[in-house]
């Protein structure tokens, strides 16, 4: 079946980073675009960043674009989330998703927090 674990989340103060990865399997990998969303602490879902099958198209939501950067590796089927520069506002629980084609799933997520 479908599964998708991420890992690399913790503590690390302001200005700090973070890589997550997102370890999947269940499906061919390299045939499916991803995705990282973010739950923040006032439970608003958050979109991060996406990346396609082959790594040639990736988007960012405005407030991460040049701070974070989303890669994927498709020959051990998982995709990272580099976070740099982090701020308190960028702490959440941080969700990998396959996003298409068909339908979505989505791993139980990993916990970032940033503060003092």
């Amino acid at each position: 079946q479908v599964q998708l674990v991420e890992s690399g989340g913790g503590w690390v103060q302001p200005g700090g980073s973070l890589t997550l990865s997102c370890e999947t399997s269940g499906f061919t990998f390299y045939s499916y675009a991803m995705s990282w969303y973010r739950q923040t602490p006032g439970n608003r879902r958050e979109f991060v960043a996406y990346i396609n099958g082959p790594s040639t198209t990736t988007k960012y939501a405005d407030d991460v674009r040049g701070r974070f950067t989303v890669s994927r590796d498709n020959a051990v089927d998982t995709m990272y989330l580099e976070l740099t520069s982090l701020e308190p506002e960028d702490s959440g629980t941080y969700f990998c998703e396959r996003t298409f084609p068909g339908v979505a799933y989505e791993g139980q997520g990993t916990e970032v927090t940033v503060s003092t």
